[in-house]
């Protein structure tokens, strides 16, 4: 198979992801939980994702040390799935981490992602990137994305809720309504 029929499947793959999505925050299914005054319903946010400059100190802690502290955060949000959030690595103590060298996975949005373990911890997944993000989503590389499973990640000095996932990871603040992405029963969303 020759560069172009290569390319031209990746295409094709791209773009029958981008199109199955039947939720892209147009409308709120009846299912989701109707937001009070100061919340956002996570079925509001688009498809395809935005990016959100976060003006909050953010902060991601693994028991009680610090990793990442940044005034500079970008928040992912995308239908139905609590924000992530993505942390410059200049704001990052790197030398905490370590790139897991043949682990990757593809979004149809963002493009390829690496991900990254704790030096002290290195069985377990614990922050992913994109080094090179597709255009779209330029503005995250450079940025590293931590999962609140595995670590004490906090906005504005409050500590978050993981999203009830392996593979997501959203981190969940009381400002949000769902159902969320990841939950039992959610798969087809």
């Amino acid at each position: 198979m020759g560069p172009n029929e290569k390319r031209k499947m990746k295409v094709n793959w791209l773009q029958k992801a981008r199109e199955s999505w039947s939720h892209t925050g147009n409308k709120r299914p009846p299912f989701a939980i109707e937001p009070k005054k100061g919340q956002r319903s996570v079925w509001d946010f688009p498809r395809p994702p935005i990016i959100e400059k976060v003006s909050k100190p953010v902060m991601v802690n693994h028991k009680g040390i610090r990793i990442a502290y940044s005034h500079d955060a970008l928040a992912v949000l995308e239908t139905a799935s609590p924000p992530t959030y993505y942390l410059p690595k200049a704001d990052i103590d790197m030398s905490t981490l370590v790139r897991i060298p043949d682990k990757t996975s593809m979004c149809e949005w963002k493009g390829s992602a690496v991900y990254w373990v704790l030096k002290i911890m290195a069985d377990q997944p614990v922050a992913w990137s994109y080094p090179k993000p597709f255009p779209e989503f330029s503005a995250l590389k450079n940025h590293i994305a931590f999962y609140p499973q595995h670590l004490e990640c906090y906005i504005d000095g409050k500590q978050v809720e993981a999203q009830s996932s392996e593979f997501y990871a959203g981190w969940i603040t009381s400002d949000l309504v769902g159902p969320f992405k990841g939950e039992p029963g959610t798969q087809h969303w």
